[in-house]
């Protein structure tokens, strides 16, 4: 990251476990000159008692919690993924990679003994690939927190990784419960956002329906039995309906006036609607009732009759 990018604003986000498998040699070449490469990554290590006590497990994934400049910001992600980590340290070890050479995080990382500090060094000008493209990114400013079953959830989900190739992640970020870019829309979708604190046992639960071969059909029969509303007070009509609720949309300027209306994000990002899959947009509604936004094609492609 350019040194400039990274002294505008903090960027502390947790990787929502992106199922990495763990490959890298910590023991090996730990060090990269900046004389040879633009980009030079360090590893801090210190053999601890808590490190002597995980070092022969096999990891499920790394849990990686990125920062730059705002070490309050660093100690408050810390402390809440450890509140839910140290039980599962050996299935997800702990890194944090900082951006930059700011010395208050760096301190405040190698003041934990249950992680590995690498710290990331690039100097060259960032070209984006269209004007204000990475500048937008990089002003992000998160201090996430993580829900009691974060690493249940993410272990669970392994599963399918591994045994569906279609799958190419997983993820616990949901545009219309979690955030965008720049900051946007903070007071009116974030602010009143209140984190899971139940512990729901994934492991136990069976998300076969989620690969590739079962997905489909188990998304359109969800569809397909949501009540159709009609109309142009269709969202009105939506409230005083129990169950769940399908209403459609004919274009963007449709689809931005009726999700306005739930309060949900109404931006499209390169002709694509977030969250969408086949032109329906989710969402939970009051509750645990599911509201599905259709588009004009969605229904033919997922093989519902009107």
């Amino acid at each position: 990251m350019a040194r400039n990018f990274c002294d505008v604003r903090f960027l502390l986000l947790v990787s929502a476990v992106a199922f990495i498998l763990i490959q890298i040699h910590l023991h090996g070449t730990q060090t990269y000159s900046e004389e040879h490469i633009p980009v030079a990554i360090r590893f801090h290590r210190k053999q601890t008692p808590y490190e002597e006590r995980v070092s022969d497990a096999v990891p499920v994934a790394a849990v990686v919690v990125m920062a730059c400049n705002r070490a309050d910001y660093l100690e408050r992600t810390i402390e809440s993924v450890l509140k839910y980590q140290s039980s599962v340290a050996s299935k997800f070890p702990l890194f944090i990679s900082q951006d930059g050479t700011h010395q208050g995080v760096k301190d405040a990382a190698l003041s934990y003994s249950q992680t590995t500090y690498m710290q990331h060094l690039d100097f060259e000008e960032v070209h984006p690939e269209r004007p204000g493209e990475l500048i937008a990114y990089y002003k992000i400013a998160h201090d996430m927190e993580i829900a009691p079953d974060f690493f249940e959830y993410f272990e669970a989900a392994a599963n399918l990784l591994d045994s569906d190739k279609t799958i190419m992640a997983v993820s616990s970020w949901n545009d219309n419960g979690q955030g965008s870019s720049m900051g946007q829309f903070f007071n009116q979708y974030l602010r009143p956002i209140k984190m899971n604190d139940v512990r729901v046992d994934w492991n136990s639960m069976d998300l076969s329906y989620l690969k590739a071969d079962k997905f489909p059909k188990h998304f359109a029969k969800m569809v397909s039995d949501a009540k159709p509303v009609y109309g142009f007070d269709a969202v009105r009509k939506s409230y005083n309906i129990d169950g769940d609720v399908r209403i459609q949309y004919n274009d963007q300027a449709d689809f931005e006036r009726i999700s306005r209306q739930f309060g949900i994000f109404e931006e499209w990002k390169d002709g694509i609607l977030r969250t969408a899959y086949k032109g329906v947009v989710l969402f939970r509604y009051q509750g645990s009732r599911c509201i599905f936004l259709v588009g004009p094609d969605s229904l033919r492609q997922l093989g519902i009759g009107r």
